[in-house]
């Protein structure tokens, strides 16, 4: 049987829920995951090693001028 209802729920995001991890700096990876106090948006990888304690969530000033130094 097909599966046509998989990802349904990232189409509606912008960019299909995929853009710039503010932890790792990974480009184009999903970032459907929240973490922190701030509800900061990372991926996948960024999260279990945030939970574990082998890294730590950016500031949401750190993490805004990241973006803005990229752009």
């Amino acid at each position: 049987m097909s599966k046509a209802h998989r990802g349904k729920g990232i189409r509606e995001l912008a960019a299909h829920g995929r853009g710039t991890c503010p932890v790792c700096g990974a480009t184009g990876i999903k970032i459907l995951y929240e973490a922190g106090e701030q509800k900061v948006k990372v991926c996948k990888p960024c999260k279990a090693a945030i939970k574990h304690g082998k890294k730590s969530v950016p500031q949401m000033a750190d993490a805004k001028a990241e973006v803005s130094a990229t752009e």
